[in-house]
């Protein structure tokens, strides 16, 4: 039985390849990047100082070039990222591809079965079962491996493409749907994306309906003026502890972002409001066939980021070794203002307000993503799943699944209460998990004798209707993406649109 091979992809030649390859060649464009943002950074304080030392025809043509030259740097810096996506996400599905011909040819061995060089799979008189199911993920390799490929050719043609002159546009109003930003944002040829980009980053930052990889971009252009930023705020006389947090926050932020050896980080959204906010996603959630969105709970902030995007980044690497046929993406969705101290913990206030923001975040995933709809899970730890419950409840969230994790309540006291067929809803509490002790609402006691949390019964007990997983008994409030616990694969098998 034969397995089927691209013209371009064969089964001896996805045997032979090395996906670490492609990846150091992401991560050499990534540098890239970083040199050419070094060079960037220096003009400024240049054009500043010609600018006051300097007047005349001489110097205005002195500072045009100067202008034109930083332009070209961060249209280079914008290549160069556009090449790192493109490789990060092509040496990513090369893994799942090889993880699944590994896979086969281990259930080879094991059944007595060789795989020739072409791809052939033989075996004895009435192994006809084992050579199908080896055949199968030989296939499956071969598949994801050659889409990857076609993908990345595709991509990696357009960078080619230069930079036209200005683009005259009219930006959609800020009442424009996700779906409208993007109909509005596929008018533009790359290279005219490109322009818009460099010259206009801080507009597409944070629209909803700029595809995931633009809005990465533009972001990471506007790090330098977050650092900026900072600096004013110092001098203006902002409290200090504040500004310092938020400081740490985005210098940890940065590292993640040129972090090599862990999935590709796309950086889709950040704000210096309060404590600091940012929307990361760990693998481009507009080419993943399955999206999980992880909104954490009290006391989340820019400074804390670093945990928060350590769990999101456990449950996107696992489901990758679970099911390596498709790929899957994580966000972490901090772009609200969570809770800093028991007693604002103790109000749904922030949930209400960051709810219709969490929708909108999940409409913008709908509409950017290419191809077919993708599997979309929203995930709630601790205040975070209050937030995910007053999304629900209000109806209209687009996503094919709910999980709440560690909770203290949902707002309702029904999974029927939340416009989602009960079969989607998940819930986990760990029972050393403090949550469920420290959440209790003393005046309301259910007439079972099971007192109301906060915000409604606890979503893991069984009246609630929601469908229970299991999780480790000292996971703790934080310990259910601990990795080799029951709570870590029952997440990533949900997010795979599966069950634990």
């Amino acid at each position: 039985m034969n397995a089927v091979d691209s013209p371009a992809v064969t089964y001896a030649r996805l045997r032979a390849t090395d996906p670490g390859r492609w990846l150091s060649t992401a991560l050499a464009w990534r540098r890239w990047a970083a040199l050419a943002g070094a060079l960037c950074a220096e003009f400024g304080p240049l054009l500043t100082r010609l600018r006051a030392s300097w007047a005349g025809p001489a110097a205005e043509a002195a500072l045009a070039r100067l202008g034109a030259l930083r332009r070209r740097a961060a249209f280079f810096r914008v290549v160069c990222w556009r090449a790192d996506q493109t490789l990060s996400e092509f040496a990513a599905a090369l893994g799942r591809a090889r993880t699944l011909l590994d896979r086969a040819s281990a259930a080879a061995r094991r059944s007595g079965l060789v795989i020739d060089d072409s791809g052939t799979v033989h075996g004895r008189p009435g192994s006809d079962e084992a050579v199908r199911s080896v055949a199968a993920d030989l296939t499956t390799a071969l598949t994801v491996a050659a889409e990857a490929d076609s993908t990345a050719a595709a991509r990696l043609g357009t960078l080619a493409d230069l930079p036209p002159a200005p683009v005259p546009a009219a930006f959609p109003p800020c009442t424009a749907s996700p779906g409208e930003v993007r109909q509005w944002w596929e008018q533009w040829s790359p290279a005219e994306r490109t322009w818009l980009l460099v010259t206009y980053p801080a507009a597409f930052a944070g629209a909803d309906g700029i595809p995931i990889a633009d809005r990465d971009i533009a972001n990471r252009l506007l790090l330098d003026d977050a650092r900026l930023e900072l600096d004013r705020m110092r001098t203006a006389g902002v409290d200090r502890g504040r500004v310092r947090d938020l400081r740490d926050g985005l210098d940890r932020l940065t590292a993640r972002l040129e972090e090599e050896g862990a999935p590709r980080a796309y950086l889709i959204g950040l704000g210096l409001e309060g404590e600091g906010r940012a929307v990361v996603a760990l693998g481009d959630p507009d080419r993943s066939a399955h999206v999980l969105t992880h909104v954490p709970g009290m006391t989340s902030d820019l400074r804390s980021l670093g945990g928060e995007l350590t769990r999101a980044e456990r449950v996107a690497v696992r489901a990758g070794e679970l099911g390596p046929a498709e790929s899957a993406s994580t966000v972490l969705w901090l772009d609200y203002d969570a809770p800093d101290f028991v007693h604002e913990a103790a109000s749904d206030r922030q949930a209400r307000d960051g709810a219709p923001e969490l929708t909108r975040f999940q409409e913008a995933l709908r509409a950017t993503h290419q191809g077919g709809p993708a599997h979309q899970t929203v995930l709630g730890h601790s205040y975070g799943s209050l937030v995910v419950g007053r999304a629900a409840a209000a109806g209209g969230l687009p996503a094919d699944t709910v999980v709440f994790v560690g909770s203290p309540g949902v707002g309702v006291d029904s999974a029927s209460e939340l416009r989602f067929p009960a079969d989607r809803v998940w819930s986990t509490t760990s029972l050393t998990d403090p949550i469920q002790y420290a959440a209790i609402a003393p005046k309301d006691v259910l007439p079972d004798g099971r007192r109301h949390l906060w915000f409604g019964r606890n979503p893991s007990e069984p009246g609630f209707g929601a469908r229970v997983f299991p999780s480790q008994f000292d996971a703790g409030h934080l310990g259910y993406w601990d990795r080799g616990g029951p709570a870590l694969d029952a997440l990533a098998r949900i997010t795979l649109g599966g069950a634990p």
